[in-house]
């Protein structure tokens, strides 16, 4: 279905699916060894999407789900994933070490960084997303005794709405360096949408604050290559539906954009980012490469 100005979801439904999605591939990739996210199949079947929670289970193959030698499907996720998570887990760990006492995850979906991660004292943890995402995340987490090992402050408002005013709310303080996650977001915001998150983010941010970000750049072979993938998907069971749901139109390059408001980045390509992980770069039969992208960037001035 496609996306409207006013839709929302919970984690079974339109883009809440997607962080379902993520979810069931870091669960995967922790039943490998690659990672360390003891919450994250607990959330998946808590959604109650029987094809993720197959996957988070390793109840289903590659073989099973997946098209051969194509540059999506759940096993190049769940790859992308580990290498995904283990560089924002450091981007995370060296902010705070550099002085960062706020992290805000926009779009947490069921990320469990809050619990799971080794939080310095006083550090603060901002999660924003759709309110039924976060409710039914924590309740989860509170079903299995978990804990947020930070100071954990839940804003449920969307994105496309007055989200700085809420997060200041929340307790937010704007003059202190911030570490910033916008981790698969953007492509899911209408391209004025990202800018004013951008916007955004640069005002709240005190010199000193960090943001990481990923970028997913489509081209129409790699839109037909998410298609087909999916609908293998949904001959082999999965009911909901995936398509549509990020925003068309051209958009900002991330880097500059960033770059002329004050930040100074650096960008890394996936295959980069797999490589560094220490995980083999999949090769592709079908010649797409990849072409997600991703951006850490440090506030220098005001």
């Amino acid at each position: 279905m496609a996306r409207t100005d006013d839709d929302s979801w919970d984690a079974a439904t339109s883009v809440g699916a997607t962080a379902t999605m993520v979810a069931a591939g870091r669960a995967r990739a922790t039943r490998a060894g690659l990672i360390d996210d003891p919450f994250a199949e607990a959330l998946v079947r808590a959604a109650g999407i029987d094809f993720f929670t197959a996957w988070a289970a390793g109840e289903s193959r590659a073989a099973e789900v997946d098209l051969p030698g194509l540059p999506w499907g759940m096993q190049p996720m769940t790859d992308l994933l580990a290498a995904r998570t283990r560089f924002i887990d450091g981007f995370l760990t060296d902010a705070v070490a550099a002085g960062a006492t706020q992290v805000v995850l926009l779009a947490s979906g069921l990320d469990a960084r809050a619990y799971r991660m080794a939080w310095p004292a006083g550090v603060t943890v901002f999660e924003i997303d759709q309110p039924r995402v976060l409710a039914a995340k924590s309740a989860t987490l509170a079903e299995l005794g978990a804990a947020p090992t930070a100071a954990l402050r839940e804003v449920g408002i969307d994105l496309r709405r007055d989200w700085p005013a809420a997060l200041r709310a929340a307790g937010f303080d704007a003059s202190a360096p911030t570490a910033w996650v916008a981790e698969g977001l953007l492509a899911f915001l209408p391209p004025p949408a990202q800018d004013a998150l951008l916007d955004a983010i640069t005002a709240l941010s005190a010199p000193g604050s960090r943001l990481v970000t990923e970028m997913f750049l489509h081209s129409p072979q790699s839109k037909q290559t998410i298609e087909a993938t999916h609908r293998r998907w949904y001959e082999r069971g999965l009911t909901v539906r995936l398509d549509d749901l990020s925003y068309p139109g051209e958009r900002h390059d991330v880097d500059d954009y960033l770059t002329e408001r004050g930040w100074r980045t650096r960008r890394i390509d996936f295959a980069q980012l797999v490589a560094d992980s220490g995980l083999a770069v999949p090769a592709r039969t079908d010649g797409i490469a990849p072409q997600n992208y991703y951006t850490t960037a440090e506030r220098t001035a005001v």
